[in-house]
């Protein structure tokens, strides 16, 4: 599988992310497209991006439940507080 064929997979749905191969969970551009497409994408990416602020403002946009899985040093974060709330 490329990584063509890894973005359309995420694309269609982000929890697909869990079945890629190491590789791709982590690669930025997949990953994003994951938790864009389901938040809890980030659970199973690698977990380096549950610092990345931009991945874990996209996974929680998407589903407030994935503040879970963001790294604490972001959980006081108030962009990312503001959407976690309004997305509850």
């Amino acid at each position: 599988m490329d990584k063509k064929e890894a973005l359309k997979i995420v694309q269609r749905d982000g929890l697909e992310l869990k079945n890629l191969s190491v590789h791709f969970k982590k690669d930025k551009e997949i990953v994003l497209e994951a938790v864009k497409q389901d938040g809890r994408a980030l659970e199973d990416a690698d977990k380096s991006f549950r610092k990345d602020k931009k991945i874990a403002l996209e996974a929680v946009k998407n589903n407030a439940d994935a503040f879970e899985w963001i790294d604490e040093s972001l959980e006081k974060d108030a962009d990312i507080l503001k959407v976690a709330n309004k997305n509850k």
